[in-house]
């Protein structure tokens, strides 16, 4: 295959966004559409390569994984080798055990499904997970897997059969991209099923032919339309942003275009791709992508905040560096054959240091992250655990530690318990007055212990009715969480039901993002027309990891700091109140935090047990500051 120096330039406009983005460099806040653009890249060449082997007789399945293994392991192995270390001497052990799981993923090759299972690429608890950016090698291996074998049995047919199979099988995944847009969207985000029609936009116009043969004008027309909707998708999008679905319509057409119109003869954009500088940071982007992620994780680790313009600048300046050696010194020798090991040495050795990866996951789970490695630490903890357990017994004598949301009784988690909820096992308050229902997620739940607390203050009776991750949205679905949609709906009947007269709305609201918050308003109206109140609650601070954490690190390097900075958008309340519509609205973060810093210790006691769920101690206290149904003395 004839070498394309414009492709190498179209890898900088994917591999730039997306370190600019996760740097935290302003502007470019859809730089994940990156990604996607390097999807259509890997999916033309690949096939451009393929057809051609097959073409000229010379199709061997262990050649071509032999070239994929020289590409993609020697560079992997040596970023997670890097990231390994600096991990065992940076992470405490929660984290390092997490991160051996997920270890564990990229050496079998399904760090995409163990992020999906596990974490949503946009979440704060992905933030600190340095081998998340590997989800879309695991795609592409797993791609890999399939479209050699595909290749080959559709050569046998003919041309028209072969380009609609493939047709056929981009159709499909497209659809079910967009149909999974609003029912499963961290599945959409990771999986292959959903990924795949973007690598088959590369395939199709890798056999179609792969360059135009328009006119010279209309090929500048059409190339400078391609870089206006790749642009247009860097910087319009945002996290926000339901994605992939149609919305990866645009920057995934946009690099099929500047592809398909040619090199440097043939458009204006080519001719800038295929200049020096975006060639040079187009070869070193495989090095650069794998950089950029584990220092932009560390980085967060050890500040403990988002980037800012400072930190942007050395995640950006170090990640080039090293990708500069690793492509000089790892990269290139492999994939140049400049180390010439025998096709049966060299997939061994891929095969067996993949393993070895594997191998050290395990053992980094089995020792629970190697606690040893922080003396103090799981005294720490020990101290946490007694001190909870004292909340507990001071909060409620009749629910055993764990339990302070009535676990399985009026907080359920991925099963159908709900069904027999029952008004008698729920009432937080048996006061006199009328009746209210807390309806929500895990963050509705975590006001429960506070309400048992400050009952005497609370004219009424108070359920509780919550489930693990089902923001109380009537319209909400989730294959993650089938169960969702049912429980909603009951929530209607207990109001009914029951005769309530309020309902407290609280959640995850940051869940809602990708899926729009103005989700939440149709749920308000349908409250409202039933007769009744309705009170929405406020995203409550995150941070961007457990509180005993940030306190551990901070006690560590000698300061002893009650608030740290929230990682939930400065105006993400202001944009929920406006969804809510016409329903009373309690802002947690106005109402605690002051400049973005938010109180996380209270008379030498956590108000989180993590990141974000109050503790009960933390929910008595906020309970009786802010939640709407108390009665306050002036």
């Amino acid at each position: 295959m004839k070498y394309r120096p414009e492709i190498d330039g179209l890898r900088t406009i994917a591999v730039l966004p997306v370190l600019f983005f996760h740097a935290g460099v302003a502007g470019f806040s859809g730089g994940f559409v990156g990604v996607d653009i390097f999807f259509v890249i890997s999916g033309f060449l690949i096939t451009r390569i393929l057809n051609d082997d097959l073409k000229n007789d010379r199709f061997s399945i262990l050649t071509f994984y032999e070239r994929r293994f020289r590409r993609i392991i020697p560079a992997l192995v040596f970023y997670i080798l890097l990231t390994a270390i600096a991990a065992y001497m940076l992470f405490l052990p929660p984290f390092f055990e997490d991160f051996a799981r997920s270890l564990v993923a990229v050496g079998t090759f399904t760090s995409n499904i163990y992020f999906w299972k596990f974490s949503g690429y946009f979440e704060n608890s992905a933030l600190l997970r340095p081998l998340l950016h590997t989800w879309s090698l695991a795609v592409e291996e797993q791609f890999y897997i399939f479209m050699p074998i595909a290749m080959w049995l559709l050569y046998k047919v003919n041309f028209r059969v072969r380009f609609a199979a493939f047709a056929l099988a981009l159709s499909l995944s497209l659809a079910l991209s967009i149909y999974a847009i609003d029912v499963a969207p961290t599945a959409n985000f990771f999986l292959l099923p959903t990924r795949s029609w973007e690598l088959l936009i590369g395939s199709l116009l890798a056999l179609w032919g792969g360059q135009s043969t328009l006119s010279y004008g209309t090929n500048n027309v059409v190339a400078i339309g391609a870089a206006i909707l790749i642009l247009f998708s860097v910087f319009a999008y945002t996290e926000a942003t339901p994605f992939p679905g149609l919305a990866a319509v645009l920057p995934c057409a946009g690099a099929a275009l500047i592809i398909y119109t040619g090199g440097p003869t043939r458009s204006v954009v080519g001719k800038i791709l295929a200049s020096a500088p975006f060639v040079f940071i187009g070869k070193i982007s495989y090095s650069l992508y794998l950089a950029h992620w584990p220092i932009t994780v560390f980085v967060r680790y050890v500040t403990l905040e988002e980037p800012n313009g400072l930190h942007a600048m050395g995640i950006i300046a170090a990640s080039l560096l090293l990708a500069i050696c690793s492509w000089r010194f790892v990269e290139t020798p492999f994939r140049l054959q400049t180390v010439s090991w025998p096709r049966r040495a060299l997939i061994g050795s891929a095969l067996a240091s993949m393993s070895i990866v594997s191998l050290f996951g395990y053992a980094g789970i089995t020792a629970h992250g190697f606690p040893q490695r922080f003396p103090g630490y799981e005294a720490k903890v020990e101290a946490r655990k007694l001190d909870v357990s004292a909340v507990v017994a001071s909060a409620d004598t009749t629910v055993q530690a764990g339990q302070t949301w009535r676990n399985g009784i009026c907080f359920f988690e991925d099963d159908d318990g709900f069904k027999k909820w029952r008004p008698e096992d729920c009432a937080l308050t048996t006061n006199m007055g009328d009746v209210a229902l807390l309806w929500g997620d895990s963050y509705a739940a975590h006001y429960a212990p506070g309400i048992i607390a400050n009952a005497a203050s609370i004219h009424g009776r108070v359920y509780e009715y919550t489930f693990a991750g089902c923001p109380p949205v009537l319209a909400y679905y989730s294959y993650a969480r089938p169960n969702c949609q049912a429980f909603n709906q009951k929530a209607l009947e207990i109001i009914r039901s029951l005769g309530v007269k309020t309902v407290v709305l609280s959640g995850r609201w940051v869940d809602l993002q990708r899926r729009g918050l103005d989700m939440l308003e149709g749920t308000v109206r349908q409250l409202q027309a039933e007769g009744v109140r309705v009170i929405v609650i406020g995203q409550s601070p995150m941070f961007v990891t457990n509180v005993d954490v940030i306190a551990f690190k901070k006690a560590a390097a000698g300061q002893q700091a009650a608030s740290w900075s929230t990682v939930i958008d400065h105006d993400f309340n202001q944009r929920l109140r406006t969804a809510a519509g016409g329903a009373d609205f309690v802002d947690p973060i106005a109402m605690d935090c002051a400049a973005g810093e938010c109180p996380y210790i209270d008379d030498g006691r956590m108000l989180y047990f993590d990141s974000g769920h109050l503790s009960n101690f933390g929910s008595a206290r906020v309970v009786e500051r802010y939640f709407p149904l108390v009665t306050r003395v002036n």
